[in-house]
């Protein structure tokens, strides 16, 4: 991961324990995939439910990775528009917080 935003030189490292709202962002996302895909599953292949679930589970591992990343970039953007929101609500300027 970039330290930086090539673009608008936004700070990445965050203080420890920051990206702890990620996790919960990224298991969010995780039930997601694997409930609609274990549904596909039953419903197209008329499996069991079981069976569908454990294929769903292990047909999403490979996408583990890509969406804890893409649960740290949420993250990062609702922090970023809740820093906004707060700016934008009392007028100040983003730099002095």
């Amino acid at each position: 991961m970039n330290e930086r935003c090539p673009v608008c030189d936004l700070k990445f490292e965050r203080e420890e324990g920051y990206f702890l709202g990620a996790m919960y962002i990224s298991y969010g996302l995780a039930l997601i995939f694997i409930i609609g895909l274990a549904g596909l599953l039953c419903v197209l292949m008329h499996w069991s439910i079981q069976k569908s679930v454990i294929s769903a589970v292990l047909l999403f591992l490979p996408a583990a990775p890509l969406i804890a990343l893409f649960s740290r970039v949420l993250w990062v953007y609702l922090d970023q528009a809740m820093i906004l929101h707060h700016t934008l609500e009392l007028q100040i300027s983003p730099l002095e917080l």
